[in-house]
């Protein structure tokens, strides 16, 4: 069972991000979270709250038209209160008014660290690693 509970908490980032659903996004973070997107913007991980990051997501995820992260191959690893969770992404952006494309689309991998609360599982870790991008890479800017 908490193989499949770990799996619905990281489809739930992906799925509350792509429906700007910003208050439940934030649900599935611990109180502190390290992000690592390092492998596509550089520098150093962020260590955040789940309201930073909603906040944030809300205006990077907010510029686009819609989104799609999908999420699969997800293997997990239970350890009594912790849990790793690896899976492969490909996520979608769409700006229609944008020149030079209206479509990026990134693939890859993502890391979720996880910790068993009283509400459930909840993510203290992602480190994305992107492997290839499509498309125009400019609306992201």
């Amino acid at each position: 069972m908490d193989r499949l509970d770990v799996i619905d908490t990281c489809t739930r980032m992906a799925w509350y991000a792509d429906q700007r659903d910003w208050d439940r996004l934030a649900g599935v973070f611990a109180d502190s979270v390290t992000l690592d997107y390092t492998s596509l913007n550089g520098g150093e991980p962020a260590v955040m709250t789940p309201g930073q990051i909603a906040d944030g997501w809300r205006e990077l995820l907010g510029a686009y038209e819609t989104t799609q992260h999908l999420l699969g191959n997800h293997l997990v690893t239970v350890t009594g209160a912790s849990a790793v969770c690896t899976a492969s992404f490909q996520a979608t952006h769409r700006k229609s008014e944008a020149y030079g494309g209206s479509l990026w689309t990134l693939g890859g991998s993502y890391r979720f660290d996880l910790v068993r609360t009283a509400a459930g599982w909840r993510i203290h870790g992602i480190v994305m690693t992107a492997l290839w991008g499509d498309g125009n890479r400019g609306l992201l800017s």
